[in-house]
């Protein structure tokens, strides 16, 4: 059975998810991020799930409520 993946946060742009899952990554849970579909063709910025296994969902909300 795969792991079963949480969205932990959302972030308004890449760079942002990025520097939490290196933070998240450092603290040993695992991250994956997922951008999300832009609302205009033009719009440059897009919104980035944070997701995480489930298991590990309370530990990494920890972790981004300290940030």
């Amino acid at each position: 059975m795969g792991i079963l993946w949480a969205v932990v946060y959302i972030t308004p742009d890449k760079k942002e998810a990025t520097r939490i899952q290196e933070i998240l990554t450092r603290e040993g849970i695992l991250v994956k991020i997922k951008e999300l579909s832009a609302s205009g063709t033009n719009n440059k910025k897009r919104s980035v799930e944070i997701l995480v296994p489930e298991a590990e969902a309370d530990e990494a909300l920890e972790i981004i409520s300290s940030i």
